[in-house]
């Protein structure tokens, strides 16, 4: 990244990729986590967490799956948009299981799974599986999936589910076809934007851990416009504070303004500050029509002008 050394960093600070070194434990992500450890330390079967795009499910699952503890064994499948079929091959394959190239029915598999998970269980070791972009699951799958719940001993299951969505995971958990599914969601949490209070600690979070050492690097006028404008959605505030950062090294400035992070919202949609073509009024429009119509009759009427 080439503003690194002019801000004195290591690292690019506000990256779109789900590093876990940069996961903001404030507020309700704090919130978010300690929940989702308590749930599977409790054993609870299903555990849902909602939140708007943006928002940051992504990083806060895979922060939970470097978190457990050492006696759980995790699965995560970052895209359930699959059949019955390759949800199971998934699952089985992040369980270890050795599937050969010859075709598996969806009972073999189950088998294989069922068989797999009873040995974990056999060692002591509990197993979660985690899916992220749930809302995108067909509804043959969330049937399938919740299947697969039903293996348990007579004390504890044998695998729990964390789904990670958008909210129209919530709109397809109200539907008729998969509401035995909701009637297992134990706990569940919705992932809020930041709050203005929050944002100036999850920037400084973000620098410091990219290596900065210095003083204020945001200025406070690009900070109130940076949360305007973003929403407190951590990937808007990621994207505008690049922006922010490459106006300010193409400027030769060591500290983000307001006027830089301005340039970063006017070239980012999405932003609240962002808007939609001017258009003309209808009246000026028709003005400027009607006076090229008479200039062009005028000019074809006069002498020696040619149009």
């Amino acid at each position: 990244m080439m503003y690194l050394q002019h801000f004195g960093l290591r690292e690019a600070p506000f990256s779109l990729t789900p590093d876990t070194s940069y996961f903001f434990a404030y507020g309700h992500y704090a919130d978010a986590l300690n929940t989702l450890l308590v749930a599977l330390r409790g054993g609870e079967g299903f555990i849902k967490v909602v939140g708007e795009v943006g928002t940051g499910k992504t990083l806060l699952c895979r922060k939970l799956l470097n978190t457990v503890d050492k006696d759980f064994v995790t699965a995560y499948i970052p895209n359930p948009m699959v059949t019955p079929s390759g949800l199971l091959a998934g699952l089985a394959s992040e369980l270890g299981v050795t599937l050969s190239n010859r075709p598996y029915g969806q009972y073999q598999l189950q088998k294989l799974i069922s068989d797999r998970l009873i040995e974990l269980t056999g060692e002591g070791s509990k197993v979660v599986l985690c899916l992220d972009e749930a809302q995108a699951m067909p509804t043959d799958t969330l049937e399938t999936l919740r299947l697969l719940t039903n293996l348990e001993t007579e004390k504890y299951k044998l695998m729990q589910v964390v789904l990670f969505g958008q909210p129209e995971l919530d709109e397809r958990l109200n539907t008729r076809q998969v509401r035995q599914l909701k009637q297992r969601i134990t706990f569940s949490y919705r992932l809020e934007p930041i709050d203005r209070d929050g944002l100036d600690s999850y920037v400084s979070h973000r620098l410091v851990v990219a290596g900065y050492q210095g003083g204020a690097l945001f200025e406070h006028r690009a900070m109130q416009t940076l949360y305007k404008c973003s929403r407190g959605i951590p990937r808007l505030i990621n994207i505008l504070s690049h922006k922010a950062m490459m106006a300010a090294y193409g400027r030769g400035d060591t500290t983000i303004g307001e006027r830089h992070m301005r340039m970063a919202v006017k070239d980012t949609e999405d932003t609240q500050l962002s808007r939609p073509p001017r258009r003309w009024p209808w009246w000026l429009a028709a003005g400027v029509v009607a006076a090229a119509v008479l200039f062009y009759w005028q000019g074809d009427k006069m002498p020696g002008v040619s149009l």
